[in-house]
């Protein structure tokens, strides 16, 4: 059943997702601009890591990319070269523009997380009209991106059903490990939940393997059943085991920008470009 319910929401398969991307090279103007949540309940899994290398491919393309980090740890703001927010931009007042912050990859920008603690307990109690605030509030600033990237929480609370609520796509990075196919199943339930509430907003944009060990018989075997299972909805493009993809979030600098000639980066380029391709197929 979930195979099939994700066939039925992903742009696979005879959908015509519609144009996207205003200021993209080579496209119409007055296209409408893409908002990919990158989730997982798990922690572990390279979430973060796929979302700022991901921007950072988006960017290097030559796309307007926006990273917004909904993740109290804040991994993806530290991992970008940045500091956390002494207050958060969702429940602070002012327009959500101020909030952004240039990163030093030029056409890259971050609204960064924050760690201060009532701010975060005031987002997790979020109600249906908050999320739909969160969404308006990320329209105010989209009219100048062609990207905007929500990292999640590990976690199926609040801020991720706020962040999947304001997508129009969900990516899923899974680690090629025993329990990666139990983890799909429940935020595939929490996606339903969404959708159900909005029909025809959000999309499955694709689940992405990473960590991956051809070495290891486990990995190999995980990648079948999820091949199997899901198809399309699978990407091609794996992300293999590299220490640059570890190391490279200590440097405040994406895998593309740390360690450019390595397996990890290599991955996540051909990512990048199979994630524009599948808009366009």
């Amino acid at each position: 059943m979930e195979r099939e319910f994700l066939f039925s929401h992903s742009g696979h398969r005879g959908y015509n997702p519609p144009p996207r991307g205003a200021g993209r090279r080579g496209m119409e103007a007055g296209a409408v601009v893409r908002t990919l949540c990158v989730a997982n309940q798990k922690g572990g899994v390279g979430k973060t890591t796929t979302c700022i290398n991901l921007a950072a491919g988006f960017a290097k393309a030559g796309y307007r990319t926006l990273v917004v980090d909904l993740d109290p740890q804040c991994n993806a703001t530290s991992g970008m070269g940045e500091s956390p927010a002494s207050d958060h931009p969702f429940v602070r007042e002012g327009r959500l523009p101020e909030a952004i912050r240039a990163t030093r990859v030029p056409g890259l920008s971050l609204v960064p997380g924050c760690r201060e603690w009532n701010a975060i307990e005031m987002l997790m109690r979020w109600s249906a009209e908050d999320m739909r605030v969160l969404r308006r509030r990320l329209e105010e600033a989209s009219s100048v991106f062609d990207e905007v990237l929500i990292d999640c929480p590990p976690s199926l609370g609040g801020l991720t059903r706020a962040a999947l609520s304001a997508a129009d796509e969900v990516l899923m990075p899974i680690q090629c490990e025993y329990f990666a196919m139990e983890g799909l199943t429940q935020m595939i339930h929490v996606i339903r939940e969404v959708m159900r509430v909005e029909p025809g907003r959000l999309e499955f944009g694709g689940i992405l393997m990473t960590m991956y060990d051809e070495r290891l018989e486990l990995t190999r075997e995980v990648e079948r059943e999820v091949r199997e299972f899901f198809g399309e909805i699978a990407f091609e493009t794996v992300v293999p085991r590299d220490v640059a993809v570890a190391e490279a979030p200590s440097h405040g600098m994406s895998v593309l920008d740390y360690g450019p000639r390595t397996r990890g980066a290599r991955a996540y380029v051909e990512l990048c470009m199979e994630v524009l391709n599948r808009d366009e197929g």
